[in-house]
């Protein structure tokens, strides 16, 4: 009988995280996890208890964040999957609040870490944590204007290693490798580009998955309020993407591999694993959301065109360069795991126009 794992999850209704607890949910050896999970409301909590889920009721924005510490500290193994600082800082732009701020939410990371070095203590074994990243760690300011921009594998251990940590995810990235470093936890950071794709599963039915992808509906939804599909600059920006299902494949390939062989699985300054398997541009993400808008009866031309700038300055403010970036990344390491992704572009950009259609429903 295998000995019991507990388990927590952050972000477990999110887009990604909540695929990936339907997996744990469904894994061969189910039985031998206890999973706990942060949820934000006691509807949300009474929910995703009925699936066999102990929920933790709190919120990354409570001043108090000792619920994290104290749920890591009874962990084996944590998943930290929340909204990539890509993302999050148009979130603060939007929400009024200075988009200075950190990229990603380090009082929490630093919680979970709390409680980890807590539960080493008590144990004399280092818990794993699996942490969420994002490739916008090696993406260049190219304002839309260009394409070239060097390629990174995560097999690249010094290149990224003296990424700055100004870089968007390396203001917790950091942390997270010195903690690893200190020999009281394994840290992996699973490293997506863009991630597409629809979720389905036992939380979607509930109602309690976000099911829209994070970076796409930020260029779809100002396309449809000017009723054609817009780019930044020369829309010749290009970013990796992977499919929604496969980045989840490998989290859970990525788990079933720390546990079955450990010491084979690189972890800490080693511990990148990145999620893609091709690339497109800014202007192909535009003219894909500009003929779902005639094929819906709203837009008038299949071509797209540049947004002005008093367009960038309304629907994004300061922050629009982050949308016109250039990021390359390889997944060697990953792949080298077994993880084997096979979505393509044309997917990626039948997903585009799916979105589209779904968010002028949903605006209506």
């Amino acid at each position: 009988m295998s000995p019991q794992i507990n388990i927590l999850i952050t972000g477990a209704t999110g887009y990604v995280g909540g695929s990936v607890l339907d997996r744990l949910l469904k894994h061969p050896e189910a039985s031998s996890f206890k999973i706990s999970a942060i949820v934000r409301s006691e509807e949300k909590g009474r929910k995703i208890e009925n699936l066999g889920v102990e929920s933790i009721i709190g919120s990354y924005e409570a001043d108090d964040l000792s619920f994290l510490t104290d749920a890591a500290s009874r962990a084996d193994v944590v998943f930290a999957i929340v909204s990539g600082g890509y993302v999050l800082c148009i979130q603060l732009h939007r929400s009024s609040i200075p988009h200075k701020a950190n990229s990603d939410h380090l009082p929490s990371a630093r919680a979970i870490l709390h409680g980890m070095k807590r539960k080493f203590k008590q144990s004399g074994k280092a818990p794993v944590l699996i942490h969420t990243s994002g490739t916008a760690i090696v993406m260049d300011d190219s304002r839309g204007l260009t394409s070239e921009h060097m390629i990174f594998s995560d097999l690249d251990v010094e290149k990224l290693n003296l990424l700055p940590e100004t870089a968007l995810h390396r203001n917790v990235d950091i942390p997270l490798i010195e903690a690893d470093k200190e020999g009281f936890v394994k840290v992996y950071l699973i490293t997506p580009g863009t991630i597409f794709g629809v979720p389905t599963g036992q939380l979607v039915d509930l109602g309690l998955q976000n099911t829209h992808s994070m970076q796409i509906p930020f260029i779809v939804k100002p396309s449809i309020t000017r009723k054609q599909g817009g780019y930044i600059g020369k829309g010749l920006n290009t970013w990796s993407a992977i499919s929604h299902e496969e980045v989840v494949d490998l989290y859970i390939i990525l788990f079933d591999a720390i546990r079955n062989s450990p010491d084979n699985v690189a972890h800490g300054t080693e511990g990148y694993y990145f999620a893609e398997n091709f690339e497109y541009s800014g202007i192909e993400l535009a003219r894909a959301t500009s003929e779902a808008l005639v094929e819906l009866g709203i837009g008038s031309s299949s071509e797209p065109s540049a947004f002005t700038q008093e367009e960038l300055d309304t629907f994004f403010g300061p922050i629009w360069p982050l949308l016109a970036t250039n990021s390359y990344a390889k997944g060697d390491r990953s792949r080298a795991l077994g993880w084997k992704p096979k979505c393509t572009k044309k997917e990626f950009l039948e997903n585009v126009k799916f979105e589209t259609k779904q968010l002028l429903a949903e605006s209506k």
